[in-house]
């Protein structure tokens, strides 16, 4: 009954097993306690909702264009009420390299560190040297020993900011930021000495202090309770100063470090001071080894200072809340503490626990700047089985090309007999289109479906300690599925080849009125219509294919060639568009110009044909859509299916469905079954078989008293004379 009043209550916030998640503004074990400063305006400045603890920017901006605002102020909370600061304005002319020749002189650090702050309150505008220079500000801003509080959390501010910025790889950056990471250690250990217990906590960053009697302790646990926006809100870190193992039972963990101090031994009476530092992201922490593209990696820090030896760490326990992106799931991670002498992650000293319930744990024997890097593999839903129209025009098209094939074989071999070499050479487009597209059907038809997914392997993280050379894991290549690939690209990219030789041919022969074509046309025409399209396959794969990646030139779902980026969105850099969309619409394009100027020539009456005889506007029309199927220019439907939604977009994808699936049929139905050859060949087969005398069952039939008794007997052969009679 609690439980459930508990989850009823639950208004401001998201239940996750069970825990009341809350966002920015609200906390409580019900998100009912407000947590923010409302919207206000102060001294002619209007600022937004802002979380306790966070910096607002007014809306009223510089002039200029550049967007930087013209005031800030903070959210605190004062005898529990959150209220806002009076607000600081901002000198619009001022630049970060101005701040930074300042800070030489005796100048104000509290507008210094305020001015700082605002310029980088827009990080995805900032650029490298800006960042170069921000991070050398707030590194200087924190060591001063002038500066005060507020200019303090100010610089923290800045870079809290400075973590949401555009990641580059320059090496002056990665050492500014390197020196930045060093500074906020020490002034984690610093406060410590002023106050026995200090926090500076912005979105993407908190510093947190404390200092024990080393005698009173049997470990320390610093931990970051997760929100609804992933950001860090000061309610949400707790400190506790004296438990001897992990402890969970206070929330739904986003980060956690445990510090267990040797047990037993004499007293001492000194104190240790603990800091620890929790990074967003790992920005500052730019690796070599690990590429990360879309895996968010928080770092954390733990340091301890103290006089005596038995302050040193006995053990250190990290976990890390996963945040795995979309219909992916963990393939493993690597247990790290970063080494500022190689520059990147390292693995010793440190090992892994158990990954469960979305949670990494890590343990290690010394304290620095610690990560959990995990890799992760997408859950990729596979291609069904084809639909019905699908599979019967496929099936419809493969026989259809099977007969046309056989068919022409044999209306060549006898031209080789009767030594027509001249209309055997116009014929051999017209085999090739066949042959290229029957290649297609059945390679299709195969081995279209991914036989060996990713899916179906094993995905639990290995037990060794490894540090993996990217966040996006992807199974070395394996089975046919490359192969399958790169013959649909090829075999379709040929079809469309001699769709356009013969086209060509036929403007050349039609519009010319020549009876043969010229002497180099039959090794120009192979040229191009195998030759080509192996070239652009021989590029595709050389160009995008890895053994160890080879999603980069296909798909997983299915065998066809690689289309969409990592958000799922179809991308001009992969080989669907620049190695087939483009060249294919380019075919089409010239194809659809040698029909119209056939069809032209078609229905046009040409002086030079002594001919009365008009062909009929029938006639006509079905010359030219014979000559738009053999052209192959149903494919355009699949443009407007790529450019349209909705109705549609269902009316073009059933349209294309039909269309291509059924061309080997449609080519059938115009090209063969329509000939004289053909016509006579089917008449001979019935012929032949006709010719076998099957005797039917005899019967007797008394008609009349004054008939005779007659017996009669038919055969298939009779029946078929008489049939062909009439």
């Amino acid at each position: 009954m609690w439980l459930e009043a508990f989850l009823r209550n639950c208004t401001n916030g998201q239940n996750v097993n069970g825990v009341c998640i809350c966002p920015d503004e609200w906390t409580g074990e019900t998100c009912s306690v407000i947590n923010f400063c409302n919207g206000t305006t102060l001294n002619g400045f209007r600022f937004p909702n802002t979380a306790i603890g966070w910096f607002a920017y007014s809306a009223e901006k510089c002039p200029g264009g550049g967007g930087t605002p013209r005031a800030t102020t903070r959210c605190s909370s004062r005898e529990g009420r959150p209220e806002f600061d009076l607000p600081r304005r901002f000198d619009c002319g001022q630049t970060l390299q101005d701040i930074q020749r300042n800070l030489s002189s005796a100048a104000d650090l509290e507008t210094l560190a305020s001015s700082a702050q605002v310029l980088t309150s827009r990080p995805e505008s900032l650029k490298a040297e800006d960042i170069i220079v921000a991070a050398d500000i707030a590194n200087r801003l924190l060591l001063s020993p002038n500066a005060t509080e507020s200019v303090r959390v100010a610089a923290v501010a800045t870079v809290s900011q400075l973590l949401n910025a555009t990641e580059s790889n320059e090496m002056e950056e990665s050492s500014t930021t390197q020196g930045l990471t060093v500074t906020l250690d020490q002034l984690a250990l610093n406060l410590s000495l002023t106050s026995n217990t200090s926090q500076v906590v912005q979105p993407n960053l908190v510093v947190q202090s404390a200092q024990v009697p080393a005698s009173d302790t049997q470990g320390v646990q610093f931990t970051a309770l997760a929100g609804l926006s992933g950001s860090f809100v000061s309610n949400r870190i707790q400190l506790n100063t004296n438990v001897s193992k992990v402890t969970e039972d206070s929330g739904l963990i986003d980060a956690l470090v445990h510090i267990q101090f040797p047990s037993g031994g004499r007293q001492q009476r000194s104190n240790t001071s603990l800091g620890f530092v929790l990074y967003q992201n790992s920005r500052f922490f730019p690796s070599s080894i690990y590429r990360r593209k879309e895996a968010s990696v928080r770092v954390l820090s733990a340091s301890v200072r103290g006089l005596e030896r038995r302050v040193v760490p006995q053990s250190v326990e990290m976990h890390f809340r996963l945040a795995l992106p979309e219909n992916t799931f963990l393939h493993d991670f690597a247990c790290v503490s970063w080494d500022y002498n190689l520059r990147d992650w390292s693995t010793q000293g440190c090992s892994k626990g158990n990954a469960s319930d979305n949670v990494l744990r890590c343990l290690c024997n010394h304290t620095t700047n610690f990560a959990a890097l995990w890799s992760f593999r997408k859950n990729y839903k596979y291609a069904e089985a084809l639909g019905v129209i699908s599979t019967v025009g496929l099936s419809f098209s493969l026989l259809g090309l099977v007969v046309t094939i056989i068919h022409h074989l044999k209306e060549n071999l006898q031209m080789i007999s009767r030594n027509q070499q001249s209309r055997l050479n116009s014929k051999l487009s017209l085999f090739c289109i066949y042959l290229s597209l029957l290649a297609f059907i059945i390679t299709f038809l195969s081995g279209v479906q991914n036989p060996s997914p990713q899916n179906s392997s094993e995905n639990k993280p290995s037990f060794q300690n490894q540090i993996m050379d990217s966040d996006l894991h992807v199974e070395p290549d394996r089975g046919h599925c490359t192969p399958v690939a790169a013959l649909l690209h090829f075999f379709l990219l040929a079809t469309f080849s001699w769709n356009s030789v013969y086209g060509t041919q036929l403007v050349l022969l039609v519009r010319s009125m020549q009876r043969h074509l010229p002497p180099y046309w039959t090794p120009l025409s192979i040229g191009v219509g195998w030759g080509v399209p192996a070239l652009v396959m021989a590029v595709t794969l050389a160009a995008t294919y890895r053994v160890q990646n080879p999603l980069d030139y296909r798909q997983e779902e299915f065998c066809w060639l690689a289309a969409l980026d990592q958000d799922k969105h179809f991308s001009f850099h992969k080989p669907m568009f620049w190695a087939f969309l483009l060249p294919l619409g380019l075919v089409l394009i010239y194809n659809t110009v040698l029909l119209v100027l056939t069809s032209l020539t078609t229905c046009r009456v040409d002086p030079r044909i002594t001919s009365t005889k008009r062909s009929s506007l029938t006639r006509k029309v079905l010359v030219s859509f014979s000559l738009a199927v053999l052209l192959g220019l149903s494919w355009t439907l699949g443009y407007f299916v790529l450019v349209t939604t909705g109705t549609l977009h269902l009316v073009f994808s059933i349209l294309f469905c039909l269309g291509t699936t059924t061309q080997g049929l449609q080519i059938f139905l115009l090209f063969t079954a329509r000939t004289r050859s053909f016509q006579a060949s089917m008449r001979r087969s019935v012929r032949c078989i006709s010719s076998a005398r099957i005797p039917f069952n005899s019967t007797k039939y008394d008609l009349r008293k004054k008939w005779n008794e007659s017996s009669t007997s038919e055969t298939y052969r009779d029946i078929l004379h008489q049939d062909t009679s009439i």
